[in-house]
C-alpha cells in the first residue's frame, strides 16, 4: 500500500482529496494536517467523513511526517507550499504540489504574479500535471505541480486547435466561470452568502493570477508565445467550472470536422468527453467527478471557433487531477479511484 499524507487537509481540496483517497485501494492515509483544527479528529472538521475517517489534524512536522509516508499532497497556499515541499523531497518523499509555487517555469514571472520564490532551483524539475499532455514525464517525477482549475479547462480546450495549427495564435480570448469553492474555504467578504447569492460577476480582469500559467502552456503547445484575453466569473453555485475560448480559425472548417479533430486526439483521454454536435458542457453532467467535457462550434459567419469546457473544480481542477498524478507517479492504473459516475440532479 502507498502511504500518503494530505498536508492542509481543512480546505476544500483536502477533504476533496481525502473522499477520493478514501476509495482508493492502492492508498492508506497515513497523515492528515492542519494548523486551524490542531488535535480534532477530521471527521469533526468535516462531519461528510464520519465513519470513513477518524485521523486527528497533525501539526505540520516535515521531519515527523516524512518517515511515516511514501508520497504527500500539499494541499496548501501559494508560498506556504514552497517553506515545506524540499524539505520533503529531500526527506525522499514523493509530492503532488496543489499550490502555484512550482506551476510557472520562470522565477521572474512567478515573482511578478505571486512573491519571492524561496527554492527556484525546483521550478525546472517540477512537471507541469497535466496527464493529457504531459503522460510521458510524470511517471519519474520527484515533484508535480498540480495545474490550476481555470489553466486546466482552458488547456485542455484549446490544445487540439494550437497543436494542429488551425487558429490565428493572437486572436484567443477566454471567459471562465467559477464556483465559489474556488476562492477557498476561509471567510471572504466576497464569498459571504449574500454577496454572492443571485449575483453573477466578473472579477481580477486583465491581472488574474491563473493567465501566466495558462500562457505558459499554450506558447508550449503553439511553439510560440502566446498572450491571452482571460477574464473570470464568479457564479453563485458551490462548484463547478465552465470556460469559452473563442479564437480566429485560419482556414474554413466545419463543427463536425472539429468534432471528429478532438475526438481523435482525446480517443486514448478517460478523462475527458468529446461532446457530439448540437451538445455543449455543463457543470452539473461534470460535477464529483474527473472529467473535462468539451464541446465546440465553427461559426462560419464570422469564422472562429468557439471552444466550451466543463469540469468540477475541486475534482479535475484540483484533487482527482492530483490523484491522477499520484496514480501515473506510482505506476497505477490512472483511473484507479476516480471513475466516479457523476452526481445528478
Amino acid at each position: 500500500m502507498l502511504k500518503v499524507a494530505v498536508i492542509g487537509a481543512s480546505g476544500y481540496t483536502g477533504v476533496e482529496l481525502l473522499r477520493i483517497l478514501i476509495n482508493h485501494p492502492e492508498v492508506e492515509i497515513c497523515c492528515v494536517t492542519s494548523r486551524q483544527h490542531e488535535g480534532q479528529t477530521i471527521n469533526q472538521v468535516f462531519p461528510s467523513l464520519h465513519g470513513l475517517c477518524d485521523l486527528i489534524c497533525e501539526p505540520l512536522d516535515v521531519a515527523a511526517i516524512s518517515s511515516r509516508v511514501d508520497l504527500v499532497f500539499t494541499a496548501l497556499p501559494h508560498k506556504s507550499a514552497m517553506e515545506v515541499i524540499p524539505g520533503f523531497l529531500d526527506a525522499g518523499c514523493r509530492v503532488v504540489d496543489l499550490s502555484a509555487d512550482y506551476r510557472l517555469k520562470d522565477q521572474q514571472v512567478y515573482e511578478s504574479w505571486y512573491q519571492t520564490h524561496s527554492s527556484p532551483a525546483l521550478l525546472n524539475e517540477a512537471v507541469y500535471g497535466l496527464p493529457e499532455l504531459y503522460r510521458e514525464v510524470i511517471p519519474p517525477a520527484r515533484l508535480v505541480a498540480n495545474p490550476g482549475c481555470y489553466p486546466t479547462s482552458v488547456i485542455l480546450g484549446v490544445a487540439p486547435l494550437l497543436k494542429q495549427g488551425l487558429i490565428q495564435r493572437s486572436s484567443i480570448i477566454v471567459d471562465s466561470k467559477s464556483g465559489t469553492s474556488g476562492a477557498g474555504r476561509s471567510a471572504k467578504q466576497g464569498s459571504l452568502y449574500c454577496e454572492v447569492n443571485e449575483g453573477f460577476k466578473a472579477y481580477a480582469i486583465g491581472n488574474h493570477r491563473h493567465t501566466p500559467e495558462i500562457e505558459q502552456e499554450l506558447s508550449s503547445l503553439a511553439g510560440e508565445k502566446i498572450i491571452i484575453n482571460f477574464t473570470p466569473h464568479l457564479l453563485p453555485v458551490n462548484r463547478g467550472i465552465l470556460s469559452t475560448a473563442y479564437a480566429d480559425l485560419v482556414e474554413d472548417i466545419s463543427s463536425d470536422d472539429l468534432i471528429a479533430l478532438y475526438s481523435e486526439f482525446y480517443a486514448d483521454e478517460p478523462f475527458v468527453r468529446i461532446m457530439p454536435g448540437r451538445e455543449y458542457p455543463n457543470i452539473a453532467f461534470v460535477k464529483g467527478t474527473n472529467f473535462c467535457d468539451i464541446g465546440l462550434v465553427s461559426d462560419p459567419r464570422t469564422r472562429r471557433v468557439i471552444v466550451v469546457s466543463a469540469i468540477d473544480n475541486l475534482v479535475k481542477g484540483a484533487a482527482g487531477q492530483a490523484v491522477q498524478n499520484m496514480n501515473l507517479m506510482c505506476g497505477f492504473d490512472e483511473r484507479r479511484g476516480l471513475t466516479i459516475v457523476p452526481t445528478f440532479p
